[in-house]
């Protein structure tokens, strides 16, 4: 059975589109096509039903993608380890990230990393938190830097890197509205906010203070990208809840009667799936940029 037949296979079992999977795969529709046809006729059996431009799984279809998804992940872990073994560091590393993280924390360990380790390809993906996490799950990305859920994931490892401060911020004409800077969790509850999505885990630290205090919270807006946020808050559209990092001369700092706020940033590896030499390489480098206590790392 051909790993690349196989790759398209689930490239388009998850897209459910073959153009989709061939912009993942980075090659043509028709190598699509022709990779998968040469599955279906090795299995004997229609792994896909076409409906003009929608695509769906056969049963047989249905069967295969977990196994498949098994043997591609054996695959990748036996080649790791015998990589390992050369103590190269070398190949591709596949690393998912957050636009934030990215932005803010990421560069100069890219750089640091880049400069001592030319012979590895980052294959670096964009992605919520919380959608990295299910990248590194289900072995599409080898580690991740990202926020860690605060409630933490058993079946997941994570070594933490940077502590995250967040704060209560509103513009500084907005500031003038509210008569202070000190501003209680009820009072603020009354005024317009502009949220982290309550899907992402900042969201949820968020609402969780003001559940906790048991007062409602009723956003105007919300949006996953904290820089978006923090556009729309200089504006004087509402007040939120943003890093200390991205507080800028137009944004000023509320102080309220919530605890201290902060989220942790750090990486996210699979703890039953062998890391390549590049994964562990690029962990160390990234620790030396860490700002966390030495007990928090592995």
């Amino acid at each position: 059975m051909n790993w690349n037949d196989l790759r398209a296979f689930l490239a388009v079992a998850e897209q459910l589109s073959f153009s989709k999977a061939a912009d993942e795969l980075h090659i043509t529709q028709p190598a699509v096509s022709k990779r998968i046809q040469a599955l279906e006729a090795e299995l004997d059996s229609r792994l896909f039903d076409r409906a003009g431009k929608r695509v769906y799984l056969t049963d047989p279809g249905k069967v295969l993608r977990p196994r498949a998804e098994a043997l591609l992940r054996e695959m990748t872990d036996t080649r790791r380890l015998l990589r390992n073994l050369k103590s190269e560091v070398g190949g591709a590393l596949s690393l998912a990230t957050s636009h934030h993280v990215g932005l803010h924390r990421l560069a100069p360990v890219l750089k640091s990393f880049t400069q001592r380790f030319p012979e590895v390809r980052l294959d670096i993906r964009f992605e919520d938190s919380e959608a990295a996490h299910d990248l590194v799950r289900h072995a599409h990305a080898e580690l991740a830097v990202v926020t860690l859920d605060p409630q933490g994931a058993a079946d997941l490892e994570y070594e933490e890197l940077w502590d995250d401060p967040l704060w209560f911020v509103v513009a500084k004409e907005h500031a003038l509205n509210l008569g202070s800077r000190y501003v209680s969790l009820a009072d603020l509850a009354q005024h317009p906010v502009i949220m982290p999505g309550l899907a992402t885990y900042t969201g949820r630290i968020v609402a969780e203070v003001f559940a906790s205090a048991d007062i409602a919270l009723n956003p105007t807006m919300s949006t996953n990208y904290l820089e978006t946020i923090s556009m729309l808050v200089s504006t004087g559209l509402g007040w939120s809840v943003l890093p200390a990092s991205m507080i800028e001369d137009d944004l000023v700092k509320l102080t309220t009667n919530a605890p201290s706020l902060h989220r942790t940033l750090g990486c996210v590896t699979h703890p039953m799936r062998t890391l390549s030499n590049a994964a562990h390489a690029f962990r160390q480098v990234a620790s030396e940029f860490s700002d966390a206590p030495q007990s928090a790392r592995p």
